[in-house]
């Protein structure tokens, strides 16, 4: 990428299939390991396959493939993101536990800025957890855009750079995925 070249334009670039000289996508996934651990965001970026065996990942794999079974339906956007529901007009995003909400609402947030830059389409969310009986509304308002453009921004850097971000202990380390790879490293 050319030192002037902004990520968010390179983004939207190399989704409208435009002549961009390197590829960038975000997936909602990223957008939230972004503001999880940008450790993780790391090891993703490179497909280092995480511990599917993690109780953490098949719990979250359980209430991907039972919560709201019978009004899924698996839609991809532009090849990038992936809405786990439309219901009544807006886009619903199943996370197993509010534990991390605020990564959560992020990656919605994500898939509402893309769904009105790229596809012209103006959405609202919805946050929903299924096991705890809780939804919260997600509105793309100006100043979550911004956040979620400087988020992009972020995990540009992240993502290219040559290594990963130090391993820095966090309250849920325990419980990730790539824990024992992360702490081997």
């Amino acid at each position: 990428m050319s030192e002037t070249a902004d990520p968010v334009q390179l983004l939207l670039a190399s989704v409208g299939d435009e002549a961009a000289v390197d590829d960038f996508r975000v997936t909602g996934v990223m957008m939230q390991y972004y503001h999880v651990c940008e450790r993780e965001l790391w090891f993703e970026s490179r497909n280092l396959e995480i511990d599917r065996e993690n109780a953490n990942v098949v719990r979250g794999t359980r209430v991907d493939e039972t919560a709201y079974s019978e009004k899924r339906r698996s839609l991809t956007v532009a090849g990038t993101i992936a809405i786990d529901l439309l219901q009544d007009g807006r886009v619903v995003e199943v996370k197993p536990s509010s534990t991390l909400v605020e990564p959560a609402k992020m990656q919605l947030a994500y898939y509402l800025w893309f769904l009105d830059r790229v596809a012209d389409v103006e959405k609202s969310g919805v946050l929903a957890h299924p096991t705890e009986r809780k939804r919260e509304t997600v509105t793309l308002t100006d100043d979550l855009a911004a956040k979620v453009e400087e988020s992009i921004r972020g995990i540009y850097e992240v993502v290219t750079a040559s290594e990963p971000p130090p391993a820095e202990e966090k309250p849920f380390c325990d419980s990730c995925a790539y824990h024992d790879f992360c702490w081997s490293c």
